[in-house]
């Protein structure tokens, strides 16, 4: 049972250590509540987001927060060549991908500076200790011209479908990943919301550690957000 308490959002290396231990107990059951949870919109996120990417065929693309491998595969539906990377070894363990993986801290990648073509990460900004630092070792790790593309959950701006949404993702959500899975996981990863930064100051984050062409966009009414940016070449 995953024992972080929603009431109280832990900081710095308890969050890592809470973090890994909570992904490691849901692993099992993971993509089936994903699936439930969204509707399988999740899916369609996926395709979108690695669409966004726009490299070519080949392009080596990691994967960060990987889990299962669900953005792995789509990755090499879509003709990348994905390399996966999570904190959990539970997630990679679970994992159905025929892709590389590794366990690793992503804020601290075991990369050579500009030897990816690009990088995805889906919904696990919030879970970061520090995403300022997250957009550093990605400006670090991508190749000048390259891509990144980052899915996360988001609310809505109608003040009416938010309301929904804020019910339906505090409320329902935890008592379905409390049937399907871990109660503690599902009470805690609606209220994770909080830990993201206004999407102005992170989208001003990106452009100062390196990123051009930065570009938010809602999808599905605004319950979930993709990130998109080109890495700076030097000069610009």
């Amino acid at each position: 049972m995953v024992d972080i308490d929603p009431e109280r959002l832990p900081e710095g290396d308890e969050k890592r250590a809470a973090v890994r231990s909570m992904f490691d107990a849901i692993a099992p059951r993971y993509d089936l509540v994903n699936r439930v949870m969204t509707f399988r919109m999740d899916v369609a996120w996926r395709k979108r987001t690695v669409r966004t990417l726009g490299l070519g065929a080949g392009s080596t693309v990691a994967d960060l927060a990987c889990g299962t491998g669900d953005f792995c595969r789509e990755l090499d539906r879509q003709g990348l060549r994905p390399i996966g990377f999570d904190l959990s070894f539970g997630m990679l363990a679970a994992a159905r991908t025929g892709a590389p993986l590794a366990q690793a801290d992503i804020v601290r990648l075991p990369v050579p500076d500009g030897a990816l073509d690009g990088i995805t990460c889906g919904f696990a900004l919030r879970n970061l200790v520090e995403l300022q630092a997250f957009f550093v070792e990605l400006a670090r790790v991508v190749r000048p011209g390259g891509r990144i593309a980052l899915l996360e959950v988001a609310e809505p701006p109608n003040p009416v479908l938010r309301w929904g949404h804020g019910v339906y993702f505090g409320k329902v959500v935890p008592r379905i990943g409390g049937l399907l899975s871990d109660p503690g996981a599902y009470r805690y990863l609606p209220k994770s919301v909080a830990y993201l930064p206004d999407p102005g100051v992170m989208l001003g984050w990106l452009e100062d550690t390196g990123f051009v062409d930065v570009r938010r966009e809602l999808l599905s009414t605004g319950i979930s957000q993709l990130v998109t940016a080109t890495r700076r070449h030097p000069g610009r």
